[in-house]
């Protein structure tokens, strides 16, 4: 990642960068590359995952549309939180989809060897008695207290407001990869040499910016 970002910045001559990044790109490792290399960020936080002292302090913020609240890691890393009427929607259907297809997949209270796995790989497994399960109701009330909250880590210095922006301006790069993979059909690529390789992507990269 980082020798990308060194070739990208250097090539382009940038002088303030930020790496924006959802959840997938923060784990401790790369984070700590990017303090090394001296690179500001904003991540999408995996807020469930913060220890219990903060956990405590982000599920006691009143639920408002549009306020956000800020924390201060001792190492001067900011996490902001913020709600969503709309993603308290989107979370609450998620879960009560979720939780509808595990009470008719184990409607009968018995967890078996067909419904641990269903990719082909069961021949690998035995199971001597069926398990006895249950639905942990108290579990899926302490998941619904997350519900529309969405958490972001900077080390930058701007505003709440800035910093929500240009996280979700994410979605022009998401876009641009699932029309990329979907409809000019980057992806797979029929050629062996690195020169038909990189005409492929470079006629793929034109068109897309054509769209």
């Amino acid at each position: 990642m980082i020798p990308i970002i060194d070739d990208f910045v250097q090539r382009f001559n940038i002088k303030d960068f930020v790496v924006v990044a959802d959840t997938g790109l923060l784990n401790k490792a790369n984070v700590d590359l990017l303090r090394q290399a001296g690179y500001k960020y904003i991540l999408g936080a995996r807020i469930k995952e913060e220890p219990t002292d903060i956990v405590e302090w982000m599920l006691a913020r009143e639920k408002v549309m549009g306020a956000y609240y800020e924390y201060v890691r001792k190492n001067g890393e900011r996490l902001v939180i913020g709600y969503s009427e709309q993603r308290a929607k989107k979370d609450a259907h998620n879960c009560d989809k979720g939780i509808e297809m595990l009470r008719k997949a184990y409607s009968n209270g018995v967890l078996t060897k067909a419904s641990i796995n269903k990719r082909g790989y069961n021949k690998f497994l035995t199971i001597s008695k069926d398990v006895r399960v249950i639905i942990n109701e108290t579990e899926i009330n302490n998941d619904k207290k997350w519900d529309g909250l969405k958490g972001y880590v900077t080390n930058t210095d701007l505003d709440v407001e800035q910093i929500v922006t240009q996280y979700h301006s994410l979605w022009h790069v998401e876009r641009a990869f699932r029309v990329t993979k979907g409809n000019l059909e980057a992806r797979p690529i029929f050629h062996f040499s690195e020169k038909r390789i990189e005409a492929h992507i470079c006629i793929c990269f034109i068109t897309l910016q054509s769209i």
